[in-house]
């Protein structure tokens, strides 16, 4: 199989640092360039000292667009509302692999109103959303991926298969919670170690950017669900993993049953989505790509939970998948490690 030649912008975060963590090994992966404004002419092993004796890259300037015919694949690893700007300039045979929010939503009056102006909304029809697991055989057609969020993605991939089967009654809610890495490598007020290590708070009530994504992914699933969603992040004393808890009410009495087997006849054939019944742990897929999902019923009351590490399938992980999938690889390819325990 060919080998792709990579490009990175944006390496010197978490996500930049686990994208490169995983390509470095990946067998169809020679990853050229990386990029990173606060860090340039840095060697990549300065920054990430995990990465010793497995490259020899140094950071380039963030301007360094000259490398776009180097390329086969960029990924964009950037804040939001920066990938918009450098889009434009990319080469149309260069496929794009997007890790921020700026061409996930459809609508530009809800971007609007959660990310700010988009100046180049007109590219947003171009990419595919990346939620393998929903969107594989478009992704595979596609050239550039917006991958979903992390909060989406566990709260997608714990209601898709009862929205897809309309068997919800009335409003859902996602209560997600998070690890610090999900804010990235330099800290605030609100995410500094001694701030949260021993703290549990709620944050972005009713404004989250990840809302309106969750309910155009499910609403593409199954048209006639109404998109009642009630969705509240919190912070959690924790590096890494998102735990969704989603509760929910139905049309009819299911049984535990009934409820995993539309869990279980979804998810058939897709490597990453392990079906666990009960509580899943955020141990059990730390560091791995993998997203497991278990559930209880009582009656018309069921509670989905969903876990993920956010910084793998979450993000990284999940845009690596999305990469095998573009360029037929198998999806597993440089992924299919378990997580730790503990």
């Amino acid at each position: 199989m060919k080998v792709q030649k990579v490009g990175i912008v944006g390496g010197s975060g978490y996500g930049g640092s686990e994208l490169l963590r995983r390509l470095l090994v990946h067998p169809y992966a020679e990853v050229v360039w990386v990029t990173a404004h606060s860090q340039e002419g840095k060697r990549v092993d300065e920054v990430h000292p995990n990465l010793r004796g497995f490259t020899d890259l140094v950071f380039q300037p963030s301007s360094f667009s000259e490398a776009w015919k180097e390329v086969d694949v960029i990924f964009l690893g950037l804040p939001h509302s920066q990938s918009m700007n450098l889009v434009p300039d990319i080469p149309i045979r260069v496929k794009i692999i997007d890790l921020a929010g700026d061409y996930r939503l459809k609508d530009p009056d809800v971007f609007a109103e959660y990310y700010g102006e988009h100046t180049s909304f007109l590219l947003q029809s171009e990419f595919v959303y990346g939620l393998t697991e929903l969107n594989r055989e478009a992704v595979q057609l596609s050239s550039r991926v917006a991958c979903p969020g992390c909060f989406a993605t566990a709260s997608i991939l714990g209601l898709a298969p009862l929205v897809q089967a309309d068997v919800i009654e009335g409003r859902v809610i996602v209560d997600a919670k998070t690890g610090s890495s999900g804010s990235g490598i330099k800290p605030s007020a609100g995410t500094h170690h001694p701030s949260r290590a021993n703290s549990f708070y709620a944050y972005k009530m009713f404004n989250h950017r990840h809302q309106p994504e969750i309910v155009q992914a499910l609403q593409e699933l199954n048209p006639s669900w109404d998109g009642r969603l009630t969705f509240q992040t919190h912070s959690a004393p924790m590096v890494r993993g998102i735990f969704a808890s989603i509760y929910l009410s139905t049309k009819e009495v299911m049984t535990e049953e009934q409820v995993g087997d539309l869990f279980r006849e979804f998810y058939e054939g897709h490597p990453f989505v392990r079906l666990v019944g009960g509580s899943p742990n955020t141990n059990w897929v730390k560091q791995s790509n993998f997203a497991d999902i278990g559930w209880a019923v009582d009656g018309q009351d069921v509670t989905v939970f969903a876990t993920i590490d956010n910084l793998v399938k979450g993000a990284s992980g999940q845009a690596i998948q999305n990469f095998n999938v573009m360029c037929g690889y198998p999806e597993g390819t440089g992924l299919m490690v378990p997580g730790t325990h503990p």
